[in-house]
């Protein structure tokens, strides 16, 4: 795992606690602006520390994503080349199994006297 991603979820995870505590601390009521100066939103304390945790947690989500798509893309790259790759020794080995000139050696078994 890389640093940064690593020191992000840390510092998501210490917010996490942080919220958790002032929801525990503060059972009452939280106001929280919305985008563009639309108003406000009235949230019991509890429901803020949800909200705010689902929103750390897709955060964390969207960090470990793309490493886990390309290790899955990586993964099947090597597969599909590991399969060519067999089938083209399977067809190299079958072609000089078949190509195998008879020796001197070679006896057979109706030669025996």
């Amino acid at each position: 795992m890389r640093v940064m991603p690593f020191v992000q979820v840390l510092c998501l995870l210490a917010l996490l606690a942080y919220l958790l505590l002032v929801g525990l601390e503060n059972p009452g009521m939280v106001r929280l602006p919305l985008p563009l100066g639309r108003g406000e939103m009235l949230l019991s304390t509890g429901w803020a520390v949800s909200l705010f945790a689902l929103m750390g947690g897709g955060y964390v989500l969207l960090l470990l994503l793309p490493p886990v798509v390309r290790g899955s893309l990586r993964q099947r790259k090597e597969g599909q080349e590991r399969r060519l790759l067999e089938r083209r020794l399977t067809e190299t080995l079958g072609a000089r199994v078949a190509f195998t000139p008879p020796g001197p050696e070679t006896t057979h078994a109706g030669d025996k006297e």
